[in-house]
C-alpha cells in the first residue's frame, strides 16, 4: 500500500495535464469553463508539490 502512495503523487501531474488540455479544446466554446480547468490543473500541480514537500520531511525524518 505504501508503493501506491508513493506513485499517486505523479497521477497529480497527469490529471494537470488533462485538465489543461482539455482547458484549451474548450476555451473557443466557453472561456469559463476553459478557466474552470485552467483552475483545476493549478490545484492538481500543486497538490503534487505538497504531497512531495511532506513525503520528503517524513522521509528525512526517519
Amino acid at each position: 500500500m505504501v508503493k501506491f502512495f508513493k506513485y499517486f503523487q505523479y497521477a497529480y501531474l497527469v490529471f494537470a495535464i488533462l485538465f489543461l488540455v482539455e482547458a484549451f479544446l474548450v476555451w473557443q466554446e466557453s472561456y469559463q469553463r476553459g478557466l474552470l480547468f485552467i483552475f483545476l490543473a493549478i490545484v492538481a500541480i500543486f497538490m503534487f508539490f505538497f504531497k512531495r514537500h511532506f513525503k520528503n520531511k517524513y522521509k528525512d525524518k526517519s
